[in-house]
Protein backbone atom coordinates (compact mmCIF):
# COMPACT_ATOMS: atom_id res chain seq x y z
CA UNK A 1 0.00 0.00 0.00
CA UNK A 2 1.05 3.66 -0.33
CA UNK A 3 0.60 7.09 1.43
CA UNK A 4 0.43 10.22 -0.49
CA UNK A 5 2.69 12.77 0.80
CA UNK A 6 1.42 15.36 -1.71
CA UNK A 7 3.60 17.09 -4.37
CA UNK A 8 3.27 13.79 -6.50
CA UNK A 9 4.93 11.84 -3.63
CA UNK A 10 3.85 8.58 -2.61
CA UNK A 11 5.61 6.06 -0.07
CA UNK A 12 5.28 2.66 0.37
CA UNK A 13 3.59 2.33 3.90
CA UNK A 14 5.98 -0.73 4.83
CA UNK A 15 8.81 1.73 5.33
CA UNK A 16 7.43 4.17 7.32
CA UNK A 17 9.22 4.36 10.03
CA UNK A 18 7.38 6.99 11.92
CA UNK A 19 4.86 10.02 10.93
CA UNK A 20 5.32 13.41 13.31
CA UNK A 21 3.52 16.57 13.74
CA UNK A 22 6.65 19.48 13.41
CA UNK A 23 4.95 21.77 15.93
CA UNK A 24 5.19 18.70 19.04
CA UNK A 25 8.32 17.22 17.98
CA UNK A 26 10.63 20.36 16.69
CA UNK A 27 10.30 21.26 21.06
CA UNK A 28 13.06 18.28 21.53
CA UNK A 29 16.56 19.60 21.03
CA UNK A 30 17.49 15.79 19.82
CA UNK A 31 14.72 16.16 17.36
CA UNK A 32 15.60 19.27 15.75
CA UNK A 33 19.42 17.69 15.71
CA UNK A 34 18.28 14.93 14.05
CA UNK A 35 16.27 17.20 11.37
CA UNK A 36 19.94 19.19 10.82
CA UNK A 37 21.90 16.19 10.90
CA UNK A 38 19.36 14.78 8.17
CA UNK A 39 19.44 17.89 5.75
CA UNK A 40 23.05 17.84 5.85
CA UNK A 41 23.09 14.28 4.28
CA UNK A 42 20.48 14.95 1.64
CA UNK A 43 18.29 12.87 2.97
CA UNK A 44 15.13 15.50 3.49
CA UNK A 45 12.81 15.54 0.99
CA UNK A 46 10.23 18.35 0.81
CA UNK A 47 7.46 17.87 -0.82
CA UNK A 48 5.94 20.69 0.38
CA UNK A 49 5.09 24.09 -1.34
CA UNK A 50 3.24 25.68 1.52
CA UNK A 51 3.89 25.72 5.31
CA UNK A 52 5.53 22.42 6.60
CA UNK A 53 3.06 20.41 8.79
CA UNK A 54 4.69 17.35 9.60
CA UNK A 55 7.60 14.83 8.53
CA UNK A 56 7.69 11.46 7.48
CA UNK A 57 10.79 9.07 7.95
CA UNK A 58 11.44 6.26 5.86
CA UNK A 59 13.64 3.38 5.85
CA UNK A 60 14.92 2.50 2.11
CA UNK A 61 17.04 -0.15 1.88
CA UNK A 62 19.41 0.57 4.62
CA UNK A 63 18.85 4.22 4.55
CA UNK A 64 16.29 6.78 6.01
CA UNK A 65 14.74 9.39 4.05
CA UNK A 66 12.80 12.04 5.48
CA UNK A 67 9.79 14.16 3.71
CA UNK A 68 8.64 17.28 4.85
CA UNK A 69 5.11 17.46 4.19
CA UNK A 70 2.32 20.08 4.33
CA UNK A 71 -0.55 17.49 5.47
CA UNK A 72 -1.33 17.20 8.71
CA UNK A 73 0.29 14.08 10.51
CA UNK A 74 -3.36 13.38 11.94
CA UNK A 75 -4.29 13.18 8.05
CA UNK A 76 -1.81 11.38 7.19
CA UNK A 77 -1.97 8.42 9.82
CA UNK A 78 -5.43 8.16 8.94
CA UNK A 79 -4.76 7.69 4.89
CA UNK A 80 -2.38 4.54 6.07
CA UNK A 81 -5.50 3.04 7.64
CA UNK A 82 -3.05 2.14 9.99
CA UNK A 83 -5.55 2.97 13.39
CA UNK A 84 -8.52 1.20 11.80
CA UNK A 85 -6.19 -1.99 11.43
CA UNK A 86 -5.38 -1.81 15.42
CA UNK A 87 -8.85 -1.18 16.42
CA UNK A 88 -10.87 -4.31 14.26
CA UNK A 89 -8.37 -6.69 16.37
Amino acid sequence: MYLHLGQDTVVRTDEIVGIFDLDTSTVSKRTREFLTKAEKAGRVVNVSMELPKSFVLCAKKGKGELYISQISSATLLKRTGFMEEISLK
